[in-house]
This record gives C-alpha cells, sequence and structure tokens, in this order.
C-alpha cells in the first residue's frame, strides 16, 4: 500500500498482499505475549534497569550488525533525525524503563489491560493529526476488541490482582509511548522501510541507554544470574526488540497505524494461552468469550475503510 511521506495512504495505491502483513502481526503477537513472562523471569534475579539496559545492549549489538550487512544507507538523512531521535526516545528508555518499572510494581493482567488502550490511542492520535478520518467501523470494532480484553483479564483474575497504582500510572506512560512510536513511526517506515527506520530507532535507543551502564549494568549479578533470566534477557533483547520490532514496522508500512495497533488487543489471549502451556495456568471460559470479542473487534477494525484525511490547497 503506498503511503506519502506523512504516512497517509494514497488514493489508488496497490496495497501489500494482507496475508503476508496479517501474518507478521500474528507472530508479532506471539513474541509480545512472551515478552510479558520473560520480563517477569528476569526482574525476579534483575533490577527493572538492569534488564532495560543489557536488553537494548543485545538488540542494539544486532541491530549495527544488520546495519553493516545491508545494502544502502547506513544512517538515517538529516532531514529524518529529529523524528529517529524521537522514536528512539519513545520506542526505547521512555517506554521500556515506564515499562520494565511498571511491570515490577503491577501484574501482568493490570499490563496486559493498560496495553489494551493501545489502539484507542494510536487512532485517536491519527484522526488529531489528520492521518486518518473518523470510521463509525473502526471505532466499534476497537470498542468491541476492548471489551473483549476487559472480559478476558476478568476471567484471570484481573480483580483480585492487586497492582499498586504507582505501577499501573507508569505502565499508562508507557502506553502513551508507544502510542507516539507507532504513530510518529508509521512515516518512517513507509518512507525508508521497515528495517531501516527500526534498526535507526532502536540504534538510537541504545545510544540512549549507554550513560547509564557504571550504573545499573552490574556484570556480576547478570553473570550469576541463572540461566532462565539470561535466556530471558536474550529473548527480550532478540525476539522482543529486534524481531517483534521489525514486524510492527514492516506492518505499519504497509497499513494505516490504527489497523497494526488493534493486534496489540490479541496479546492478552496469547499470554493466556501461553501461561496455560509453560506456567500450568487454569483457562477459563471467559477466555473464549473475550477472545472471540477480540477477534470480532479486529475483524471490524480491519474491514472498515481508509479514509486518509482531505488535502487542504491553500489558495497563493
Amino acid at each position: 500500500m503506498g503511503a506519502s511521506p506523512t504516512g497517509v495512504v494514497t488514493p489508488g495505491a496497490v496495497a501489500a498482499p494482507l496475508g503476508r502483513v496479517y501474518a507478521a502481526l500474528g507472530l508479532q503477537v506471539l513474541i509480545s505475549a512472551g515478552t510479558y513472562l520473560a520480563a517477569k523471569r528476569a526482574m525476579t534475579e534483575l533490577s527493572p534497569f538492569t534488564v532495560v539496559l543489557w536488553r537494548f545492549l543485545v538488540c542494539g549489538v544486532a541491530f549495527t550488525l544488520l546495519l553493516a550487512l545491508t545494502p544502502g544507507p547506513k544512517l538515517p538523512p538529516r532531514s529524518a533525525w529529529k523524528r529517529v531521535a524521537l522514536l528512539g526516545l519513545m520506542g526505547g528508555p521512555v517506554n521500556q524503563t515506564l515499562f520494565f518499572s511498571g511491570l515490577s510494581r503491577s501484574t501482568s493482567a493490570h499490563a496486559a489491560l493498560l496495553y489494551a488502550l493501545t489502539p484507542l490511542g494510536v487512532y485517536v492520535a491519527s484522526l488529531v493529526l489528520g492521518r486518518e478520518r473518523a470510521s463509525r467501523r473502526a471505532t466499534l470494532g476497537i470498542l468491541t476488541a476492548l471489551v473483549g480484553v476487559v472480559v478476558l483479564l476478568l476471567g484471570r483474575g484481573l480483580a483480585s490482582a492487586q497492582g499498586s497504582v504507582q505501577g499501573d500510572l507508569l505502565i499508562l506512560m508507557a502506553v502513551v509511548a508507544w502510542v507516539i512510536y507507532t504513530t510518529e513511526g508509521r512515516p518512517l517506515a513507509s518512507e525508508y522501510g521497515a528495517l531501516r527506520a527500526t534498526a535507526w530507532t532502536m540504534t538510537v535507543a541504545t545510544a540512549l541507554q549507554l550513560p547509564l551502564i557504571p550504573f545499573v549494568l552490574e556484570p556480576a549479578q547478570v553473570w550469576a544470574a541463572s540461566f532462565a533470566a539470561k535466556a530471558a534477557i536474550v529473548y527480550l533483547g532478540l525476539m522482543t526488540s529486534v524481531v517483534a520490532y521489525l514486524l510492527w514496522y514492516y506492518a505499519l508500512s504497509k497499513v494505516p497505524a490504527s489497523k497494526v495497533a488493534i493486534f496489540s488487543n490479541l496479546q492478552p489471549a496469547a499470554t493466556a494461552l501461553a501461561a496455560w502451556a509453560f506456567l500450568d495456568e487454569a483457562l477459563h471460559w471467559e477466555l473464549a468469550l473475550g477472545g472471540a470479542l477480540v477477534l470480532l473487534g479486529v475483524r471490524l477494525t480491519q474491514a472498515a475503510p481508509v479514509k486518509p484525511a482531505p488535502v487542504v490547497v491553500r489558495a497563493g
């Protein structure tokens, strides 16, 4: 699907095969579902700041190698530096530090519920920025999926999972940063491709973490950590920060941000299944009902017609 540098879908553009986009987002959902489990596991032995730093050191090395081995420009053009810096800040230090700090004080259920606000935030931001026009079907789909997430998480005991208010507020601020990363990242991914857009922003995110090395690197503690904790950090650094982010930006380069963001509502269901498979957590009838509502919401949002904002022509 063609897009202008501002992220507005151009009329008459030929869409990329949606099957590939949906497959990429499905894999991204599965990887992201494991992120909650991996993050909780790593933080049983290491501080949130140490986990975040090592995560970005791993992904920073990976993206530097990818840029070095990929033909084409290694650095963003001067005109894109401001956007790359903003995305690196939002997607890296701000989002991840707030997310891990909040998750250490709250619960995975609360985090999943708050992140379910992402599609609504992206949709509203796209409307405010003039990159999409309001659609009743898209709005209905987003709200239906949000209700499904609430039903799902109630079935997992959300009411009794008492996360701290402080932790929930930190996670909510992380969601705001992720909304900015998603809405502002679409123009970059559309113009320069998913690989370079992700590599540039995540390399900047890693560079912004480097001043923390003397304070939170804790190499001796990380070395003494269990194999499971180390594996969790590698998972967060490679699978979540490299593969999942690449898939996210690939989808953003093909379809509007609101249609990509709605897939994040599938993560609680995927997380519940992962917890059942790996942590022996029981499945409830709410999983079927909540999952069905989420799938219906995703389907409604994907079926909504794309309505780019009208171009205003000013008289000379």
